[in-house]
Protein backbone atom coordinates (compact mmCIF):
# COMPACT_ATOMS: atom_id res chain seq x y z
CA UNK A 1 0.00 0.00 0.00
CA UNK A 2 1.23 3.49 -0.78
CA UNK A 3 2.34 5.86 1.93
CA UNK A 4 -0.55 8.18 2.91
CA UNK A 5 1.12 11.60 2.91
CA UNK A 6 -1.95 13.22 4.50
CA UNK A 7 -1.32 11.36 7.76
CA UNK A 8 1.73 12.84 9.46
CA UNK A 9 2.92 12.49 13.00
CA UNK A 10 6.16 12.09 14.93
CA UNK A 11 6.72 8.51 13.74
CA UNK A 12 7.21 9.59 10.15
CA UNK A 13 10.15 11.84 10.98
CA UNK A 14 12.54 9.54 12.81
CA UNK A 15 12.51 6.53 10.47
CA UNK A 16 13.47 6.06 6.82
CA UNK A 17 11.03 4.05 4.73
CA UNK A 18 13.41 2.01 2.58
CA UNK A 19 10.59 0.93 0.29
CA UNK A 20 9.71 4.54 -0.65
CA UNK A 21 11.80 5.77 -3.58
CA UNK A 22 11.23 9.44 -2.75
CA UNK A 23 12.80 8.97 0.68
CA UNK A 24 15.87 7.27 -0.78
CA UNK A 25 16.18 10.00 -3.42
CA UNK A 26 15.80 12.74 -0.81
CA UNK A 27 18.60 11.35 1.36
CA UNK A 28 20.83 10.71 -1.64
CA UNK A 29 20.45 14.29 -2.86
CA UNK A 30 20.80 15.78 0.64
CA UNK A 31 24.09 13.97 1.28
CA UNK A 32 25.48 13.94 -2.26
CA UNK A 33 25.54 10.15 -2.51
CA UNK A 34 23.90 7.52 -4.70
CA UNK A 35 20.69 5.67 -3.90
CA UNK A 36 22.83 2.53 -3.54
CA UNK A 37 24.87 4.19 -0.81
CA UNK A 38 21.67 5.10 1.04
CA UNK A 39 20.55 1.48 0.86
CA UNK A 40 24.01 0.42 2.10
CA UNK A 41 23.61 2.78 5.07
CA UNK A 42 20.17 1.36 5.84
CA UNK A 43 21.58 -2.17 5.81
CA UNK A 44 24.48 -1.14 8.05
CA UNK A 45 22.65 0.83 10.75
CA UNK A 46 18.92 0.16 10.34
CA UNK A 47 16.20 2.66 9.48
CA UNK A 48 16.63 5.23 12.25
CA UNK A 49 17.05 8.52 10.33
CA UNK A 50 19.64 10.02 12.68
CA UNK A 51 21.91 6.97 12.41
CA UNK A 52 21.49 6.73 8.63
CA UNK A 53 22.39 10.39 8.15
CA UNK A 54 25.42 10.06 10.46
CA UNK A 55 26.57 7.02 8.49
CA UNK A 56 26.18 8.83 5.18
CA UNK A 57 28.13 11.81 6.50
CA UNK A 58 31.06 9.71 7.67
CA UNK A 59 31.14 7.21 4.77
CA UNK A 60 31.10 9.47 1.71
CA UNK A 61 33.17 8.24 -1.21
Amino acid sequence: MADDKTKKDFRDRDRVAANEEYELDYLAKKHGVTRGQVIEALEAVGNEREKVEAYLTTHKR
